[in-house]
């Protein structure tokens, strides 16, 4: 058992239910008991470990709803600093087609670390590039990757069976013919989806996007994904681009695309949603299909500001993504709560997105996205998945009257005391428990420098 002694603020995310100077009891894998001098009930067992949160908040783990774990290897390149979505994909194509086994084990632990030390507890990635010569379980290697850290992990099989000779943008070197996607689909559904309550790995499929898979593949995805209640992703209306392209080649504008190949639903979660219209925001409330919003990556490449204030007005649940790292170029999960909530004053004004709300997408609505039902609260009964943070640092001094606001508005870093995943403790005092970061950062340098000559 772990007891979160005397928490200076818990921000329980239930009912709006907020605690001072009180504990958190985790029992195994669950939140056991939330109240006032719990120790003196359990002063006599041994087994207890005790964490001094006094100086902290605790708020529930923070859920990532779009992310590509391999680009870590390939930020902040100087030749696509400036470059928008297309021409930044046609340029990065070219390194990433050479990606290898231990570039997908060092890029998974790089980004998954990155995540769990800003307070995220469970994330997917979006996977879609298989390089020819790739040997070994793809997934498999992320979900060794995953267990070694002790991150929650719902991954997207992604795929391309688009490539540049016949008419898409990637390389013929990474995409899939259609018989090998569903066939290997299937195998990791079978081998790795678990769709228990208290999962530590469950299988969402992705086709990559309109502009890189032919419709059959997405179509076909869809009826797969469905015959094993998977979740089904993809991105959509990200640029104006895409829409162009979609005219184009399939007539129609992306969303209308996904109606027609019954790509929409509760089941269903799209990447940005930064171009659709009046009428296109009405068919997701409709159809209860989801979006995740991605700001930082949305600002980098100049794409747009997603219509996130409308969309929740709506009813429409969103969630939020860090994205890909070559496009954000981090893996900051608070900091992506902290651009959802001032992009979106940007365009609609100082209360265009609250604190509250903010949170909400970053964690419940997420929950929401990837299936888990027991996320998302702290709350007894509930899954144990907590992030605290130290609020006794020279950047929060001042902002305290209100604990769970000044993780957002104030503070220079957004790194956690503590993270803690299925009730076990994943990051200790800022650092990972499960591998070495020494070993991390070394080998993830290397691995990004071979790649680049």
């Amino acid at each position: 058992m772990i007891l979160l002694q005397n928490c200076f603020f818990i921000a329980s995310f239930d009912n709006e239910k907020c605690y001072s100077e009180s504990d958190i009891l985790i029992d195994n894998n669950k939140v056991s008991h939330i109240g006032k001098n719990l120790i003196a009930n359990y002063r006599q067992d041994k087994s207890l470990r005790i964490l001094d949160c006094s100086n902290c908040i605790v708020i529930p783990g923070l859920i990532n709803t779009h992310h590509h774990f391999y680009q870590t290897l390939t930020r902040n390149l100087k030749a696509v600093q400036n470059a928008k979505l297309f021409d930044w994909l046609v340029y990065l194509y070219e390194i990433w087609k050479n990606i290898d086994e231990e570039a997908v084990y060092y890029s998974s632990l790089i980004a998954m670390g990155e995540l769990l030390k800003t307070g995220c507890t469970l994330s997917t990635d979006h996977h879609y590039l298989y390089p020819e010569n790739f040997g070994g379980d793809l997934m498999g290697i992320q979900f060794d990757a995953a267990k070694k850290l002790g991150i929650r992990f719902s991954p997207s099989r992604g795929s391309m069976s688009l490539s540049k000779k016949n008419g898409g943008l990637p390389p013929d070197s990474v995409v899939q013919d259609e018989e090998t996607i569903l066939k290997d689909s299937l195998r990791i559904i079978e081998k790795y989806h678990d769709p228990s309550e208290d999962s530590m790995q469950k299988i969402v499929l992705a086709p990559c996007s309109p502009f890189s898979v032919t419709k059959g593949n997405m179509k076909q995805t869809a009826k797969l994904a469905r015959t094993y209640n998977v979740r089904l992703h993809t991105h959509l209306a990200e640029t104006k681009d895409e829409e162009e392209f979609c005219n184009e080649k399939f007539g129609k504008n992306p969303l209308s695309l996904m109606e027609e190949i019954d790509f929409l639903g509760e089941d269903v979660f799209f990447a940005h949603g930064i171009f659709f219209n009046d009428d296109e925001l009405k068919v997701l409330k409709e159809t209860n299909t989801s979006v995740a919003h991605c700001p930082s990556s949305n600002m980098r490449l100049g794409s747009g500001i997603a219509r996130v204030r409308e969309m929740i007005d709506l009813g429409i649940n969103v969630g939020i993504g860090v994205d890909g790292s070559a496009s954000n170029d981090t893996s900051d999960m608070l900091g992506e709560l902290r651009n959802a909530l001032l992009l979106q004053r940007v365009k609609y004004g100082s209360d265009g997105l609250n604190v509250n709300e903010a949170f909400q997408m970053g964690i419940e609505n997420g929950a929401k996205i990837l299936n888990y039902k027991k996320l998302g609260k702290i709350k007894e009964g509930w899954l144990a998945d907590l992030a605290v943070f130290n609020l006794n640092k020279l950047e929060y001094t001042g902002s305290l009257s209100d604990p769970l606001a000044a993780l957002l508005f104030s503070g220079i870093s957004h790194q956690t005391e503590y993270t803690i995943v299925n009730g076990k403790v994943v990051v200790e005092r800022g650092k990972l428990i499960g591998e070495d970061e020494n070993l991390i950062i070394k080998k993830g340098n290397e691995i990004a420098k071979k790649l680049l000559t």
